[in-house]
């Protein structure tokens, strides 16, 4: 529950405040403070201490509301001390970014933030591993997905999103959304997906696409269950089994890299995910083939350490197997840790690449 909030836009949704403090992201350190419900305490979204169950947990604006509310300050990761310079300067120009009514540039950010832009830009992507730009353009697209799903029309959401010209609204739309504004309101609605099934060393395979790319890559035992889960997938689109060219090759270039005769899988995609997401499932296929990393690694490599558990819900979503190499993510100590087509494929899939 979100508490002390005259405008809903100062402070991000329950969701990601959440998401926030399960992975002690320090790039929200100064955006809102938590407070546990069964302690009375209010806390950093970093704090060290044990984190709180979801029901218990109460997100406030400032300090200030938190302790309006009748909380005190953890002593621990002491919320109501000055952050960290870096982080300081990082969370101010987060504000001036998502306060403006148009994107800003960045030496317009500098000037009103009283630094260089190189300055700027530096000390910004090694706090949040996102250049301001990039930072503009991901909270835009999540206001974008907000006004979609709340206003009666395309231009409107378009407007309240801070998209001044429906050409930057669908040149930027794709990277985010995996569709075009309209489609993704609609849940996908018009939108044409083919298909192939296939035979492969795992069971079966399903490889689906629309024109710009490879959508959705699924493994199980019985056709009914695949399509079962691309249907969940894309409730709202026309999915239909095809034999089309690409597909025929995207399922081919599968299939003889899962027996080991195609090492190296460069396809296109066409996914849909948020900023944080398409960054670690750029990472995945930097994995060179035979080799895996830890989740800790792979949340290092994209200059965000603290987000372990991010990084592994972003595994955990992939939706396109194989392709996106979440299977060569493990744990610190060398255990499988989890995988959506289950641990025997996970095994499996290693075992054979190792060879």
């Amino acid at each position: 529950m979100i508490k002390g909030m005259d405008d809903p836009n100062l402070l991000p949704d329950e969701n990601t405040c959440w998401q926030a403090v399960l992975a002690r992201d320090p790039a929200y350190n100064g955006i809102f403070f938590y407070g546990v419900r069964s302690t009375g305490v209010f806390c950093r979204p970093t704090c060290p201490s044990r984190r709180p169950r979801r029901a218990q947990a109460v997100f406030y604006p400032t300090w200030e509301a938190a302790e309006s509310a009748g909380y005190r300050p953890c002593r621990r990761c002491l919320p109501r001390q000055s952050e960290d310079p870096p982080v300081d300067l990082v969370n101010r120009t987060r504000r001036l970014i998502e306060s403006a009514g148009e994107p800003l540039k960045l030496a317009e950010l500098g000037r009103q933030l009283g630094i260089s832009p190189f300055h700027l830009q530096r000390t910004f992507k090694a706090v949040t591993g996102l250049t301001p730009r990039q930072y503009a353009a991901a909270f835009r697209a999540r206001q974008l997905k907000e006004q979609l799903r709340s206003t009666p029309d395309v231009t409107t959401a378009q407007y309240v999103a801070g998209y001044n010209a429906s050409s930057r609204l669908y040149e930027s739309a794709p990277g985010y959304l995996g569709m075009t504004p309209a489609a993704y309101r609609e849940g996908g609605k018009g939108m044409r997906i083919t298909f192939t099934m296939t035979d492969c060393p795992h069971g079966r395979l399903l490889v689906a696409g629309t024109e710009t790319g490879i959508c959705t890559v699924l493994m199980g035992d019985t056709d009914a269950d695949l399509m079962a889960s691309l249907a969940a997938e894309f409730p709202e689109a026309e999915c239909v089994q095809s034999n089309s060219a690409p597909l025929l090759q995207w399922a081919t270039a599968l299939r003889e890299h899962l027996t080991g005769r195609r090492p190296r899988l460069d396809l296109p995609l066409d996914v849909l995910g948020t900023a944080f997401q398409h960054r670690v499932w750029a990472e995945l296929r930097k994995i060179p083939y035979g080799e895996t990393r830890s989740y800790a690694q792979v949340a290092q490599a994209i200059g965000r350490p603290q987000a372990v558990r991010a990084v592994a819900r972003a595994c955990a979503t992939n939706p396109a197997a194989l392709v996106i190499p979440c299977h060569r993510v493990v744990r610190s100590d060398g255990s499988l840790g989890g995988y959506r087509w289950g641990l025997t494929r996970k095994q499996a899939l290693l075992k054979k690449e190792k060879e």
